[in-house]
């Protein structure tokens, strides 16, 4: 028993008194239990990345990839953007910056589909909650997804549906963040990493929490499988639906999909509604309309949400 599920046990059986095994008991000792772990990892988590990230800053990203190859090109994207998720902020003029490099589109969508998708962040929460099987199939369908939706962007040739003032701009123009330099600025670096994510996370890990404690606790296993289970064909499409609207990332999605594979939902259907919303959020698509016409953004749309059902109804037949 680790200390965080002793907190729990203590809080809920002991100060408050509830009994245990009743649906009150249940979702509290969840909400109790995954506050604490996501709160306490999250915020050493956050410090330790950040102060490694500093080291790295965006225009070396760019010059990462400039210059190269086709071969080297999208899997370097792809790497990147998985140990690189930066902010949105910077998500634009990084865009602008790949391609007024002569960086090809389809290599930069490969960074841009990875960036927020594979969090570092979420994989060190998702190998302490969930394990190293789930972390380690999500993290690889991460990259699949990066990889092959840049690939088909690349193969349409869709350059002209990006909006013209961006091959205009001059990459001095894009205002890219600096990075710290020494060990005491890059703690400080690391610390006001913790301020800002945890300022900008709190209220979507909280929310999330809360959901899943309320799927924990309340909802039936037997409801839950009737629409999300395996005998629904549509489950899939379903989770990625559901996850568009809806704004958060892949940290604050890790209780609500824990809630889910407790209740018995197949590994495919969690992990197309937990990819949906780190990457494909109203937000982000709202983000990128800055810089892609209409017709790309709905391309790009479409090649990811058909990515996430491709890889749901396939996690879901090996899983059985």
């Amino acid at each position: 028993m680790d200390i965080f599920t002793a907190l729990a046990d203590w809080l809920v059986y002991g100060v408050m008194g509830l009994a245990p095994a009743t649906p009150l008991s249940g979702a509290l000792h969840f909400f109790i239990e995954d506050t604490a772990k996501i709160f306490v990892l999250l915020a050493l988590i956050v410090f330790v990345i950040g102060f490694f990230r500093s080291m790295l800053a965006p225009e070396r990203v760019r010059k990462l990839l400039g210059g190269k190859n086709r071969v080297f090109a999208f899997p370097a994207a792809v790497g990147l953007g998985a140990v690189t998720p930066f902010c949105s902020c910077s998500s634009v003029p990084l865009f602008i910056g790949f391609l007024e490099a002569g960086i090809p589109l389809g290599v930069t969508m490969a960074f841009l589909i990875t960036s927020p998708m594979i969090n570092e962040i979420a994989v060190f929460l998702l190998l302490s909650t969930l394990g190293v099987k789930f972390t380690l199939v999500y993290v690889a369908t991460g990259l699949t997804v990066g990889l092959v939706g840049g690939l088909v962007i690349d193969r349409l040739k869709l350059e002209h549906w990006v909006e013209d003032y961006v091959w205009k701009i001059r990459m001095g123009e894009a205002a890219l963040p600096d990075r710290p330099h020494g060990f005491i600025a890059r703690v400080g670096f690391g610390v006001d990493q913790v301020k800002e994510i945890f300022g900008r996370l709190w209220l979507y890990v909280l929310a999330g929490i809360a959901i899943g404690a309320a799927l924990h606790g309340f909802v039936p296993a037997e409801v839950l499988l009737r629409y999300a289970g395996p005998d629904n064909p549509l489950a899939v499409p379903l989770a990625v639906l559901i996850g568009i609207p809806l704004y958060s990332n892949a940290t604050g999605t890790i209780p609500v999909v824990e809630a889910l594979l407790a209740k018995g939902v197949p590994v495919g259907t969690a992990l197309a509604l937990m990819m949906s919303i780190a990457a494909l959020s109203l937000p982000e698509i709202i983000m990128l309309k800055k810089v892609l016409k209409v017709p790309l953004l709905a391309i790009f749309t479409a090649v990811l949400a058909g990515s996430f059902i491709a890889v749901g109804y396939l996690f879901n037949a090996i899983y059985g």
